[in-house]
């Protein structure tokens, strides 16, 4: 049975790739899963713990956003500070709405992550 052999400087870059990739999804899971609860509060009439939870998603994209550059990130990030104002002033539909839609741009950045670390792998 033949092994391929990956020269070693091939392999401390796919090691180093798949770090920073395990390190961001980690913290885009963490802002999908807070962004989650936010949309969850937002639609059970509480504005505050949405602002609470969107905060929260906001801090994870923020250290996402160190190791990564990503539309979708961006658009997030702006979606999850209208949610916070909007919350902030009591507006439950207009917070809940923007939380929805940073959700849906983690989401995207989190599936397009996982088929960016597939393809690097070669599987």
């Amino acid at each position: 049975m033949k092994y391929a052999t990956i020269p070693t400087g091939a392999l401390g870059l796919l090691i180093v790739l798949v770090s920073l990739t395990i390190a961001q999804s980690r913290h885009v899971s963490e802002a999908i899963t807070h962004a989650q609860a936010a949309v969850a509060q937002g639609k059970q009439g509480y504005p505050d713990a949405l602002v609470t939870q969107a905060q929260e998603a906001l801090k994870h994209a923020e250290l996402a956003k160190k190791q990564i550059k990503s539309p979708h990130l961006e658009e997030g990030m702006r979606f999850l500070k209208e949610a916070i104002d909007h919350g902030r002033q009591g507006q439950g539909e207009p917070a809940t709405k923007s939380a929805e839609s940073a959700l849906l741009h983690f989401q995207e950045l989190n599936q397009a992550s996982a088929e960016t670390a597939q393809g690097d792998t070669g599987y």
